[in-house]
C-alpha cells in the first residue's frame, strides 16, 4: 500500500511541477506547499480533513479551498487541491508535497534536507544548519523545517537516506534501555 501511495504521490507531484514550471509559478507553488506541510504538522483538524474517509468529496473540497483562500495560495495550488479533493486523493497530500519539493530541489541541483526541531529555529539558526549541511553534502541544500515538541531538545536531520538524530528524546530512550540492561 505504501509503495502505491508513493507512486500516486509522485505522479501527481510531477504533474503539478510541470504545470507550475509552464506557468512560471514554481516558487509560489513551492511556498504554498511548504505552508501546507507546516499546517499538516501543526493542525490536527486539517490533518483530519485531508485523511478522513467519512467526509464527502464536497466537504473536503470546501475545507481545503477555504484553507487555500485563507492563506492566499497561488491559483494553481488552489486548483490542485480541488482536483485532489474531487478525486479523493487528499490523503496522499503530505507525500505529494515531499515529492514536489524533492523534484524542485533535484532540478535546481540542490539536496533536500528535512530538519525537525523541538522549537522553531531562528533565522540565524536556520542559516547555520543550512551552511553546516552544505559543507557536509558538498552542494546547495534546501532545508524543510518542522517542529515536534516531543523531541524535548536537539534536532533530527534527514538528508536522502541518512538521518542524524541528536534529540533529547532519543538520548533519553537510549539511556532508559541501557538502564534496563543493568538492572
Amino acid at each position: 500500500m505504501a509503495s502505491e501511495t508513493q507512486g500516486l504521490a509522485a505522479r501527481y507531484a510531477l504533474a503539478l511541477y510541470e504545470l507550475a514550471d509552464e506557468g512560471k509559478a514554481l516558487d509560489d507553488v513551492a511556498s504554498d506547499l511548504s505552508a501546507l506541510r507546516q499546517l499538516i504538522g501543526d493542525s490536527p483538524d486539517f490533518t483530519r480533513l485531508i485523511r478522513s474517509p467519512v467526509l464527502t468529496r464536497d466537504e473536503q473540497s470546501r475545507g481545503v479551498l477555504a484553507v487555500a483562500t485563507t492563506f492566499g495560495a497561488n491559483p494553481l495550488t488552489t486548483k490542485f487541491l480541488g482536483v485532489l479533493a474531487s478525486n479523493r486523493r487528499l490523503f496522499a497530500l503530505p507525500r505529494m508535497i515531499d515529492a514536489f519539493l524533492a523534484e524542485l530541489a533535484r532540478r535546481r541541483g540542490e539536496v533536500a534536507a528535512q530538519v525537525t526541531s523541538a522549537v522553531p529555529l531562528s533565522e540565524a539558526e536556520v542559516a547555520s544548519v543550512t551552511e553546516a549541511l552544505r559543507k557536509v553534502v558538498g552542494q546547495k541544500v534546501s532545508v524543510a523545517l518542522t517542529v515536534d515538541p516531543s523531541l524535548i531538545g536537539g534536532l533530527i536531520v534527514r538528508v536522502g537516506s541518512r538521518m542524524i538524530d541528536s534529540s533529547l528524546r532519543t538520548k533519553l530512550q537510549r539511556l532508559q534501555l541501557a538502564m534496563k540492561g543493568i538492572g
